[in-house]
């Protein structure tokens, strides 16, 4: 069965396993409470969908208010599914589901950049920086001649950068503070800080 777990970005930091500094990102993880269950003969496969960080009644729009008020539940800020797992309507899920993994997988929304040029959002050379050239950081080219008479799909040109939902895979976890529902991961994860990130096996 599926492992994940709703989380979020606090931020980085640094720990010492034996001798040797390593940079972590620390992630609040749960506890989340299963809010809904798919299962594949009503729905064509099998998942739950985790409730994470419960608000006010009135912060949900109406629709939102009514889900959580048929199943008798709290009302939560972040809803996520997450297949492939089991679990009841109503558990709770804590950080302890990952006591046994070494490695995990993060999802997260990375840091917008508004819009970029193409030096910046694709690593492009540039013009030259001397002999009179006024603008260094043009993308040159985009086209050919009239054959075939427009730009291709796909052309690297300037646009808006970052605020694209990333995953990153086999990330180790370094430590597990399950009374304060912390997860210390090696590395840095995508987002802001308290921003939401869901963590699976």
């Amino acid at each position: 069965m599926a492992k994940g777990i709703l989380g979020l970005k606090l931020g980085m930091t640094t720990v010492y396993v034996g001798d040797v500094a390593v940079p972590v990102t620390i992630v609040k993880a749960g506890p989340c409470v299963v809010v809904d269950k798919k299962t594949k003969e009503r729905d064509g496969y099998e998942a739950v969908k985790l409730g994470f960080i419960e608000v006010k009644p009135e912060k949900l729009s109406k629709p939102q208010r009514g889900a959580f008020n048929k199943k008798n539940l709290s009302s939560f800020k972040f809803v996520k599914e997450i297949r492939g797992m089991d679990g009841d309507i109503g558990e709770t899920v804590t950080v302890d589901i990952f006591k046994s993994e070494k490695f995990v997988r993060v999802t997260g929304i990375s840091k917008g950049k508004g819009f970029a040029g193409v030096v910046k959002r694709w690593g492009f050379g540039g013009w030259p920086r001397t002999h009179g050239h006024a603008a260094t950081r043009r993308p040159g080219s985009i086209g050919q001649r009239s054959t075939p008479g427009r730009v291709f799909k796909g052309m690297k040109m300037a646009g808006r950068l970052g605020n694209d939902t990333v995953t990153l895979r086999n990330l180790e976890i370094v430590k597990i503070e399950r009374n304060q529902n912390l997860m210390l991961i090696k590395g840095s994860l995508p987002g802001n800080e308290n921003s939401l990130v869901v963590i699976r096996d």
